[in-house]
């Protein structure tokens, strides 16, 4: 069945009764009491179907693995001889077909040796239910007959973690209460050293409120922020999936538990009976809110996920209400647990599109670790354009690593790999060099096309190997180095990265030629004849890359690329090699709307000059907009039309290093989650956009609107657009915690502009 999202954890209910008398228990003391009807263990007949067809499912869905969670009432109670049958009936129908990742989950009390044994055997992780220490955990978890549990749960987590059963240890189960100590709870958990421990919210509806002593709306969320705070001041000493899940979303992560976030549910509740339901949780909303109407003897999982209730779960940002969709934080809370949102409805409505009963607390929840992380959870090449290159340095180096090992077996290709290597190996004038031409912007347009064209089996344009080969040599050259380097050469030239165009024959013609330092410049020899060629050399075979330095600039001077064959990444074409007379006007031209731009803009032209190292001139004159353009390079380099003038150029260079600095930002830090549908309204587009076109919308034009009001000539309306615009971001729900900064610098610019 197309569109269905396949099931990837079983909860298997191998027993339904429970030896505690627990009294916040979803199964025993809320709405649906189905499990009084049902066989207390699971019979053999059900568990060979189940597994059957759970297989099918996989095969079906070619899902890699899948989950399979022994729960209840109490597990344990079916005893090891019904669960050996259980984890051998698994183990054979997926042998071959997916990995099987059994779990149980218990409350500890029939945990022994024996049982350990048999989920060693089979890698049976175990998970224990336990609300803190004596205190907590005795204020719900009794006997029928009142007597505390607590002594007999810690000695089944004490053997638990003892050799050889430790790595069975997945984690303690901890259900949240105000009326306990929250400090004296995480402290008792993490005494026991858990993987894991997962904090839960009472079931609770809005027909059956969750208990709040105070009346406080965020009762809950204080509670937990104090647990939070102190597992912070702990040093995090043990994983807290409810927190991690936050700190996740808010960097623009996955969601990590099924309580929070918009992650599609993949989870289906096997009863004793053979029965089908939905997730268990379901039971706390009214009697037969879990039901499918299906058993595994006559329907299969594919029937369930095409269940209406099972599919109002998978659909994310839609499954929500329109009060959540609307709220900033809901990509973090997801509207809370599912069966949280209940209402009776007498209309006959949908019961469950309403907010959590838990919607303050979850909202301060996700606002309070935010408000406690965000300097951490900021990434800091936002602020500091040091850690930005640093990191823009390594993202190159990684891709060409990964380049290389697409490469194996290219003896041309390993020739180079091993001359950059010594050249990096020669200590610092090798480092500095090799930097140089890893960092210059087109060494990355390289490597993206060299990588694309290998995914896509097409040749890889002038050639990976040659262009590593002349990386290799203008490392060498530029360190002054003692080592052999021998480029290829074809149609008669060579270009050298950073450095320059050596023309070595007749059109046409190819060969090798072998490099290297001079004292005064380089030398290159090509069969018997060696050529001394350089900025020294006055040699016309020798086309060097011009610069130019901007004024008042005390920074190196920007290179004006011209000649490297991969400046051609821009939306128009670069131009042809610049005339001696052409590079000097436009040199003049550059000066003029650098002098521009410093006067109208001082704050923005500061920034647009940091981390500007190449400048390539491209055909024609400014469009329409005159607004710069950053290709498909690395950082560092601008587009810029060489028939422009000042004005526009000034325009040009503005525009195009904000366009290039949020690429850059993109490409290394995380400014938003790509995982939802959200569109918004944007004041200079006809439709909706995603958050990324209206980020990068607002971020052009702050700086184009500061400019045109210092230059006179405003754009009417434009400074109410640009509030509309980051208003609608600031409630973006996708935006990360580096996001809502770059949102508030933003915003703190506008105003600036405004003043």
């Amino acid at each position: 069945m197309t569109g269905l999202i396949a099931f990837r954890e079983i909860v298997l209910k191998v027993h339904s009764r429970c030896d505690l008398a627990c009294d916040h228990c979803y199964v025993y003391e809320h709405a649906d009491q189905s499990w009084r009807a049902r066989p207390k263990v699971i019979s053999p007949e059900v568990v060979s179907q189940t597994a059957s067809r759970l297989a099918e499912h996989a095969r079906d869905h070619a899902l890699p693995s899948v989950t399979v969670i022994l729960h209840g009432g109490e597990p344990l109670l079916a005893g090891p001889a019904r669960l050996r049958l259980v984890c051998e009936e698994f183990t054979r129908a997926l042998a071959g077909t997916a990995a099987l990742d059994l779990r149980i989950h218990t409350n500890g009390l029939q945990l022994t040796s024996r049982c350990l044994d048999l989920f060693a055997e089979f890698d049976v992780r175990v998970g224990i239910s336990l609300d803190g220490d004596r205190a907590a955990n005795d204020r719900h978890r009794r006997f029928a007959d009142g007597r505390t549990s607590h002594p007999l749960v810690l000695a089944a987590v004490a053997l638990l973690r003892s050799e050889p059963y430790r790595h069975l240890y997945q984690g303690l189960l901890c259900t949240v209460d105000l009326a306990n100590d929250p400090v004296a709870v995480l402290d008792a958990l993490v005494e026991l050293e858990p993987p894991r421990v997962d904090f839960l919210l009472p079931h609770a509806t809005w027909e059956t409120p969750p208990v709040r002593p105070d009346g406080a709306p965020d009762a809950y969320a204080r509670w937990l922020l104090r647990v939070f705070d102190h597992w912070e001041r702990l040093g995090r000493p043990v994983s807290v999936r409810l927190f991690e899940s936050l700190l996740s979303t808010l960097r623009g992560g996955p969601s990590l538990t099924e309580s929070l976030g918009l992650a599609p549910t993949d989870l289906v509740v096997v009863e004793t009976d053979g029965t089908l339901e939905q997730v268990d949780s379901l039971k706390s909303a009214y009697e037969g809110a879990a039901a499918t109407g299906f058993d595994v003897f006559g329907h299969s999982f594919d029937e369930v996920a095409a269940h209406p209730g099972v599919r109002a779960r998978q659909l994310g940002l839609a499954g929500v209400s329109a009060t959540c969709r609307r709220c900033p934080v809901v990509r973090s809370c997801g509207g809370g647990l599912y069966t949280h949102r209940y209402r009776a409805d007498p209309g006959g409505e949908d019961g469950f599109d309403h907010p959590s009963v838990y919607c303050t607390d979850l909202r301060e929840l996700v606002d309070g670790v935010e408000g406690r992380t965000a300097s951490r959870q900021t990434a800091p090449e936002l602020t500091d354009p040091a850690e930005l290159a640093r990191s823009q340095e390594q993202l190159t180096r990684v891709l060409l690593a990964r380049l290389n090992a697409d490469r194996t077996g290219d003896p041309e290709w390993a020739r180079s790999w091993e001359l950059l290597a010594r050249v990096e190996r020669a200590g610092e004038p090798g480092a500095r060099a090799l930097g140089a031409v890893l960092d210059h912007p087109f060494t990355r347009t390289w490597v993206l096309e060299a990588l694309d064209a290998g995914r896509d089996g097409r040749p890889d344009g002038p050639g990976a190997a040659r262009r590593l080969a002349a990386l290799a040599a203008a490392a060498v050259l530029r360190g002054g180095l003692d080592l052999p380097a021998e480029v290829p050469y074809r149609d008669g030239e060579v270009y050298l990265p950073t450095l320059g165009l050596l023309r070595l024959g007749a059109p046409g013609t190819q060969g090798r030629a072998a490099l290297r330092a001079t004292g005064s410049g380089y030398a290159v020899r090509d069969g018997r004849a060696e050529h001394r060629f350089g900025p020294a050399a006055g040699d016309a075979r020798w086309l060097p890359v011009r610069s130019w330095s901007p004024p008042g600039s005390d920074g190196a001077p920007v290179a004006l690329e011209d000649l490297d064959p991969y400046r051609n990444c821009f939306a128009r074409p670069p131009r042809l090699r610049l005339g001696a007379g052409e590079a000097e006007e436009w040199r003049g031209r550059l000066d003029a709307a650098w002098a521009l731009l410093h006067t109208a803009v001082p704050e923005f032209a500061r920034a647009a000059a940091a981390g500007l190292t190449t400048l390539t001139p491209l055909a024609g004159g400014p469009r329409a907009h005159g607004w710069g353009e950053a290709g498909r390079h690395g950082p560092g380099a601008l587009g810029v039309p060489y028939g422009a003038g000042a004005r526009e150029t000034a325009l040009a260079l503005l525009t195009g290093r904000r366009r290039a600095r949020l690429r850059a930002l993109t490409e290394v830090a995380d400014l938003y989650a790509l995982d939802g549908e959200w569109q918004h309204p944007s004041p200079w587009r006809e439709r909706p956009v995603p958050v990324s076109r209206l980020l990068a919308d607002v971020h052009e034009r702050v700086a184009v609107e500061a400019y045109r009001r210092a230059t006179a000539a405003p754009e009417p309306g434009a400074s109410d657009r640009i509030q509309r615009a980051l208003d609608r971001l600031a409630g973006a729900a996708e935006l990360t915690s580096t996001g809502k900064r770059l949102v508030a610098e933003l915003r703190w610019e506008s105003k600036a502009v405004d003043a």
